[in-house]
């Protein structure tokens, strides 16, 4: 059996659904979301916060930036908490029973510093990794391959020991390029699978 040391876990889309087009189609529709994302590159204005620039000020000026949107994008700072929404139960459950199982879990997540701060409170389950990696106070992003090397870094495993899921694939290719076992994540019930086939967890204590 293959030899684990510590599972990391993705947050967003991982345990945390993220999906900002979808709260902009229930608030303005989706032609009027299409139009304003076509048109302001809100993503990468994200990963600005992301790397750890500040959530109030990057947003607000990105409004400023584009008058005939200024509303709409405001909402990316007044109504994150929306879309960083909801859990995915059943993966909080499997961080859970990892933990119960003694098997240390780490999260590695492109995160802003004050949107983690709003997170936090929300779900608390985001206090329960034995170590966090916040792409915000990291100053890199996945899939920048410093952000795995800090990682590697910091906690001393064997890279070959980690086991990392993401529901990004250029994120899990970078880590399978530093010798991270890896789980492209496309829901919790094949995650599941993969941590009960790796010895990790029992089926029952899997679901």
């Amino acid at each position: 059996m293959t030899n684990i040391n510590a599972v990391i876990f993705d947050i967003g889309n991982v345990l945390i659904e993220w999906q900002p087009e979808r709260f902009y189609d229930s608030v303005i529709g989706e032609a009027r979301r299409k139009a304003m994302f076509a048109a302001i590159d809100l993503h990468g204005i994200n990963d600005v916060v992301d790397r750890g620039g500040n959530f109030r000020d990057t947003i607000h000026a990105a409004a400023e930036a584009n008058p005939e949107w200024r509303d709409e994008v405001l909402m990316w700072h007044d109504r994150w908490i929306e879309m960083a929404a909801p859990s995915i139960p059943h993966s909080v459950r499997l961080l859970r029973a990892l933990r119960a199982a003694d098997v240390p879990v780490f999260a590695l997540t492109n995160f802003g510093i004050q949107t983690f701060e709003v997170a936090e409170p929300v779900y608390p389950f985001l206090a329960e990794f034995d170590r966090r990696y916040i792409s915000g106070h990291m100053q890199r992003i996945k899939p920048e391959v410093e952000i795995y090397e800090m990682v590697e870094q910091d906690c001393g495993l064997d890279p070959t020991t980690l086991l990392f899921t993401d529901d990004r694939i250029d994120n899990i290719n970078v880590a399978n390029d530093r010798g991270w076992q890896t789980h492209l994540f496309e829901g919790p019930q094949g995650w599941a699978d993969r941590l009960v086939g790796a010895g990790l967890l029992g089926r029952e204590a899997a679901q």
